[in-house]
């Protein structure tokens, strides 16, 4: 019998990660998990108690409340809460206390889907598939330039720019690259020419 079809989608933020982790769910028929929402729902938290974003011990805190309904608040999709994402992730502790939930997700039966940065070294290092999903830093904070804009949001890419590279800069640590992840750089790709490149790794892994 084979075993579960689980998909490990790392990367840097706007890198094309999310949407191709979506298009993969779909196509398998498999549960999707965003983990960088846990990150968000928590920053989310600390943003509404008027809290400290770098205040590692109540982010610690929050993290280990975690509820999975904090997941369907709006906000978690702007920009506001993206940045709040990336500084609580960098707390060990709220990365140990929500660690047990996207672990949970990806040992579904039927297998899983799960997008973030340290899936396929940390999560879910058994998974079959683990892709690695990059781009220029440019290109990068044009495409969430445009779709910013295209929520309403009043933005610069001059500003977004100088955000992904802060971003990264504190996401460094969390985000290693498996040592068999197989990265499709999506600088000089549309949507349907990283789709294919990925199911022709996913083919290739679980065959």
């Amino acid at each position: 019998m084979k075993p579960p079809l689980v998909i490990a989608v790392d990367g840097p933020a706007a890198s094309g990660k999310g949407t191709l982790a979506k298009r993969l769910a779909a196509h398998y028929g498999l549960p999707v998990l965003d983990t960088g929402l846990l990150y968000r729902a928590v920053g989310q938290k600390m943003r509404d108690e008027n809290r400290d974003l770098d205040d590692g011990a109540m982010a610690g805190d929050i993290a280990s409340r975690f509820d999975a309904a904090w997941l369907d608040d709006p906000r978690l999709r702007e920009r506001k809460a993206g940045e709040a994402a990336s500084r609580v992730a960098s707390v060990p502790s709220v990365r140990l206390a929500l660690r047990q939930f996207q672990q949970d997700f990806a040992r579904q039966p039927g297998g899983a889907v799960l997008d973030g940065r340290d899936i396929g070294t940390v999560i879910a290092p058994f998974a079959p598939v683990k892709l690695w999903i990059d781009a220029d830093v440019a290109v990068r904070a044009n495409r969430r330039y445009r779709e910013l804009v295209s929520r309403g949001e009043d933005v610069t890419e001059a500003v977004i720019l100088a955000d992904l590279v802060a971003r990264d800069a504190r996401d460094a640590p969390n985000m290693a690259i498996a040592p068999d992840a197989i990265r499709i750089d999506t600088s000089a790709m549309d949507v349907e020419a990283v789709f294919a490149s990925a199911l022709g790794a996913i083919k290739g892994r679980a065959a």
